[in-house]
């Protein structure tokens, strides 16, 4: 597959969210706050947060859904039939006051058998992955077939690809693409019925196995 257009993948990893504290405790204190996530997410994306509530919202609570990256667990509460996994173990543990099904994984390397889930969520993940065709074929493996993959991620080719420069050259960030390029990448997992709803530097997505 080729590049993001402009956006050579960078070879470096990005930042260690495994371990790292400090950022992952700032970001997910901004995106849980009801006064600060709004604010800050018009301000560096132009993005309506209100778009990831309402798919938020919308999840279906009876069907058996993995939450991956689920941060603090802002898409989560206390439901058996939702798996909250995320590669830092410190985001598990801010996420484990909203619930207690979680699960330290690599989104590569899933410890799942194929067409375990319903459904898939991943908000606000990829654009921080060195990988993302992988990790979505990754999550497109572990889904029944007729199962849905919900998301959202910061994408290039807006007035905010400077920010996104910027957050690369510091590890925060990975190798995210434009929009077409990400329906691209949902395609070639295998993913059929994609929608995108870009806001801002922001593109929601819908699809389905």
């Amino acid at each position: 597959m080729l590049p993001p257009r402009g956006n050579p993948p960078d070879p470096r990893p990005p930042v260690n969210w495994q371990t790292t504290t400090v950022i992952s405790t700032l970001y997910d204190r901004a995106v849980q706050s009801r006064t600060l996530a709004p604010i800050g997410a018009r301000a560096l994306w132009n993005y309506d947060i209100s778009n990831l509530r309402r798919a938020i919202a919308a999840q279906d609570p009876n069907a058996l859904t993995l939450d991956i990256p689920c941060g603090g667990g802002l898409a989560v509460d206390d439901n058996p039939h939702h798996v909250a996994a995320d590669i830092s173990h410190p985001m598990l543990t801010r996420a484990r006051r909203r619930t207690s099904t979680l699960l330290q994984t690599d989104i590569y390397a899933l410890p799942f058998a194929p067409a375990t889930f319903e459904a898939c969520v991943t908000y606000n993940g990829l654009h921080c992955l060195a990988d993302p065709p992988a990790a979505l074929r990754e999550l497109a493996r572990v889904l029944r077939p007729g199962g849905t993959l919900t998301g959202t991620t910061i994408t290039t080719g807006t007035n905010r690809d400077p920010l996104i420069k910027l957050l690369q050259r510091l590890r925060i960030f990975g190798n995210p693409g434009t929009t077409t390029d990400l329906r691209t990448w949902l395609t070639s997992a295998g993913l059929t019925d994609i929608a995108l709803t870009p806001s801002g530097a922001v593109t929601g997505f819908t699809a389905r196995k």
